[in-house]
């Protein structure tokens, strides 16, 4: 499997004639520390592309109908509560509802959605967005067996009961997960937080997982996190566990 990580929550994973995109935010906005640099055209024939939930950083409603045009054949994957919002940019016969415990096959990979915990805004924080969807979740994870990998892309979330549980039993080997983590001040300006770096490593460690791609770290000016707090709680605390760092719009070959 390759992984190219490109900026906030967005990646392409590849293996052999399969590629994901997933929460691609490729448009200018005015907090960005870490500008676009590349276009939905270079990403041009995914086979499938996904969002995580509906925020703009992740469901990126600028660039969302280029990446679709530049992938004609790929399918839009999007939690079942979102479709609409989706559909604004895209064919909505295109749009394949996610919802927990489903499994899409798409080429060679295998996707199994599970729940998120977030939230629409901060007064909705921190839920699976039921209460506002009709019973179904509103935020997703993805864990995706492609290449011969098992990895699994945590969207926006905290911590959950049977969380750990959950990824140990799908036989997660790398996980993308967010460690801005939150704080008052934050959630005062708006912004719904997220695992942080001491979350994100107990949680891997729960797991049984062997590896952390750090990610929503680091594009958002006021919303950022630290991967050298990652890299010193995981050497006290996790030390068999690893930490990959992949720079904005750069890719590596995995194992890495």
């Amino acid at each position: 499997m390759q992984i190219r990580r490109l900026s906030q929550a967005g990646f392409v994973l590849s293996a052999g004639a399969t590629t994901l995109v997933i929460d691609a935010f490729l448009s200018p906005r005015a907090d960005r520390l870490v500008l676009p640099k590349v276009t939905p055209l270079e990403l041009a024939g995914a086979s499938a592309i996904l969002a995580t939930h509906e925020h703009r950083d992740h469901l990126d409603p600028e660039s969302l109908p280029a990446l679709a045009m530049a992938s004609p054949a790929a399918p839009v994957v999007v939690p079942a509560p979102i479709v609409d919002l989706a559909a604004a940019g895209v064919d909505r016969r295109r749009i394949v509802p996610a919802a927990v415990g489903d499994e899409l096959v798409v080429g060679a990979a295998h996707i199994f959605a599970i729940p998120a915990r977030h939230g629409v805004t901060v007064a909705d924080a921190y839920t699976f967005g039921t209460e506002l969807s009709g019973g179904l979740h509103r935020y997703l994870g993805y864990v995706i067996d492609l290449g011969g990998v098992c990895l699994y892309h945590a969207g926006d979330t905290v911590r959950y009961d049977g969380m750990a549980e959950t990824l140990r039993e799908l036989g997660v080997e790398v996980a993308l997960l967010p460690i801005n983590g939150r704080s008052a001040e934050r959630e005062a300006r708006g912004f719904v937080g997220n695992l942080d770096h001491i979350g994100a490593a107990d949680l891997a460690a729960d797991a049984a997982i062997g590896t952390i791609v750090p990610m929503h770290h680091d594009t958002i000016a006021g919303n950022t996190g630290s991967v050298s707090e990652l890299r010193a709680y995981v050497a006290a605390r996790h030390p068999g566990l690893h930490v990959v760092e992949i720079a904005p719009f750069a890719r590596i070959d995995w194992p890495a």
